[in-house]
């Protein structure tokens, strides 16, 4: 087993990334693919993307060397079902790694990102989505929200996108104007209010995900509009994981919108200090996080 490999991946609903490392974790090898959740794409198109990652993630590497494989999934729940599990497995014969292929909920990967070994704790996620987890020995327990972007999802890249959007489209109406409402509606399009809203309601779903950079842009920039909604929107992401109820394990803040919105991220974290005195711990690389859950298993 001295030359082993094993594969980490990490499949969310913008990406698919797909690290190879040896058993200490030395990265040698490292892939990107598209859009990976099956319940928000076809399970064959998530799968391609996934098998297209590990590919490019191997390049020359022999596959057979492959021992462990750990990929955390984002919409997992389709891999519970038999044709999304057939999907699946015919894919990953594809790849020629006789290792087996072993999926987990994203919110897994996210949470070992945390730099710990610990292997029960919780974690919050927001990113396209948003959701907060109990993690149980490695696998996913209890869950508050992460419901989809019509019945919740509350403080993610959509949730903001929409606020935008419905900031945008009552300021319009209403003959009144702002930073934030100039900039959705040049991005969206559309003459007038009732153009801006047909414009709007012909977009595609993560082209309205996409409107949330504008909002955080508009709040640096000082507007109290786009402020306000990203306030609220902490308050939300906040009350998802205090409605989940941390334990005493590690506390981990994972996903493109806390990693990578400095802003939210303070606000997420003062709010959660004040209530739990524990601000949570910023979550890495999941993939290589992936990685490493897969050489544990290997050990044990």
């Amino acid at each position: 087993m001295t030359d082993a490999l094993v594969i980490g991946g990490d499949c969310g609903g913008t990406s698919t990334r797909v690290v190879v490392t040896t058993l200490d974790g030395a990265v040698v090898g490292r892939g990107n693919g598209g859009p990976g959740n099956p319940v928000a794409r076809p399970p064959e198109e998530a799968a391609a993307a996934l098998v297209g990652a590990v590919g490019e993630a191997l390049g020359d590497l022999d596959p057979r060397r492959v021992a462990g494989v750990v990929v955390g999934v984002a919409g997992y729940s389709r891999l519970d079902t038999p044709s999304g599990a057939a999907v699946y497995a015919a894919a990953w014969r594809t790849t020629g790694v006789p290792a087996p292929l072993r999926t987990v909920g994203d919110a897994v990967v996210a949470y070992a990102a945390g730099g710990h070994d610990t292997p029960s704790g919780s974690v919050l996620i927001a990113g396209t989505g948003a959701i907060a987890c109990e993690i149980v020995d490695w696998t996913v327990g209890r869950r508050v929200d992460g419901l989809g972007w019509l019945l919740g999802d509350e403080g993610s890249g959509f949730w903001f996108g929409l606020e935008a959007a419905r900031h945008t489209a009552r300021a319009l109406h209403a003959g009144t104007g702002d930073d934030l409402t100039s900039a959705v509606h040049a991005a969206v399009g559309g003459v007038g209010p009732g153009g801006f809203v047909s414009a709007f309601y012909a977009l595609a779903r993560d082209k309205m995900a996409a409107l949330a950079p504008l909002l955080f842009d508009a709040a640096r920039a000082g507007d109290p509009a786009a402020a306000a909604i990203v306030a609220d929107g902490a308050d939300r992401l906040a009350g998802t994981l205090l409605t989940l109820g941390p334990g005493d394990g590690p506390v981990v803040l994972a996903g493109g919108l806390l990693t990578g919105v400095p802003e939210l991220r303070a606000a997420v974290q003062a709010r959660l200090r004040a209530a739990i005195g524990r601000e949570g711990e910023l979550s890495g690389d999941a993939a290589l996080a992936a990685a490493r859950l897969a050489a544990l298993t290997l050990r044990a």
